[in-house]
């Protein structure tokens, strides 16, 4: 195998596969990239999870095939200088990578122990615009679940209904939903989870562009194809959260807040909280105005934010987290809070007619006579 081409793309090819490579493991080929040149030249990284490959155009004097460690190859093309970069490999194995003056020389690995990457045996599909997806992805991702014991909510939901696709992640605290409407988005009906380390694959991908991601869904597996670079991730599979159930759907009190000012004052007061104590902010909506309260072993943090409505002087207390996350992937100015009890889930809506997004957030049950 022997090809050459820009330094940039290259590199910009090796560094999205690497992201799917295993860090460890007992395969070592799997710590790898699989390298094919031929009519071009394709970067794959595989973990077994997930897998990334994607196509770069490139001089090839010589087609073939070989694996590389990952961690050298990506190191190795960002250390060299800018130009053109000339891999070459023999066929017993021995690897060269040039440029300009700069050579390494080491020995690649057998590209019989790389497996094959799973066939998408696709019957629907859909199609998105990057941005769009990714903004969906990015406004719902933070909710994705790390708990390894319920594998299902380590995922995101997608539910394609009526024209519309609503992306939905849980993990048991909190739950944060995107909803858009999008043209040719397949099958009403058509519901499938996909692991978060996949998505934030697919979000670091996808472009600040309307260039459609194409999405085809198979028994097992599901790829998105962005531009000259394939993400295949398998389903997860499991019964999701029923999301429509789990919003409540009336509420006793509403109020609007500027998002802008609700999160710069959840920031100032979550300053002292005792993150090994897990101490709660407290907020207790009144007639205008919202009083946040936080009192914890480091000292006492209080602020006032103003708003439209009467909360009937209801105290809830919040994770700070959570709040944090909720109101920076609101993608709107102006919030409506919706609250119900103390010990009831509070709800974040847009405040125009239209809901686009819901992020819910269970509140945090506080002590009596706590200041």
């Amino acid at each position: 195998m022997k090809f050459s081409c820009e330094k940039y793309i290259l590199q910009s090819a090796v560094m999205t596969a690497s992201r799917a490579a295993a860090a460890k493991s007992p395969l070592p080929a799997l710590e790898g990239l699989l390298i094919k040149a031929g009519a071009g030249v394709s970067v794959t990284g595989y973990d077994l999870k997930k897998g990334i490959y994607t196509t770069i155009e490139a001089d090839v004097a010589r087609p073939g095939s070989a694996v590389f460690s990952a961690k050298l190859f990506v190191e190795m093309i960002r250390r060299m200088p800018d130009g053109i970069v000339t891999v070459e490999v023999g066929e017993n194995g021995g690897a060269t990578v040039r440029c300009g003056r700069a050579e390494y020389a080491f020995i690649a690995m057998d590209t019989e122990d790389y497996p094959e990457l799973p066939a998408v045996d696709y019957t629907e599909a859909v199609s998105i615009p990057q941005k769009l997806l990714r903004e969906m992805i990015d406004g719902t991702i933070f909710a994705v679940s790390t708990n390894e014991s319920r594998p299902i909510y380590m995922g995101s939901l997608f539910d394609i209904e009526n024209g519309e696709l609503t992306l939905v992640s849980v993990d048991g605290y909190r739950l944060a939903l995107r909803r858009e409407r999008i043209e040719g988005c397949g099958p009403d009906g058509m519901r499938f989870i996909i692991p978060g380390a996949a998505l934030t694959e697919v979000q670091r991908i996808c472009g600040d562009n309307d260039e459609p991601v194409q999405i085809n869904v198979g028994a097992k597996h599901v790829s998105f194809t962005i531009g000259d670079t394939v993400v295949i991730s398998r389903r997860l599979e499991g019964e999701f959260l029923s999301y429509k159930k789990a919003i409540p759907e009336n509420f006793r009190k509403k109020v609007k807040v500027d998002r802008a000012e609700f999160l710069s004052i959840v920031d100032r007061v979550s300053l002292i909280v005792d993150e090994k104590l897990k101490s709660p902010i407290r907020l207790i909506f009144g007639d205008g105005s919202i009083n946040f309260l936080c009192v914890t072993p480091i000292g006492r943090a209080e602020d006032v934010c103003p708003c439209e409505g009467e909360g009937g002087d209801t105290e809830i207390g919040f994770n700070d987290r959570y709040l944090r996350d909720a109101l920076r992937a609101a993608p709107e100015n102006e919030l409506t809070v919706c609250i119900n009890t103390g010990s009831s889930p509070c709800v974040l809506l847009p405040t125009g007619e239209e809901e686009k997004f819901i992020y819910m957030i269970l509140p945090v049950r506080l002590r009596a006579g706590n200041e």
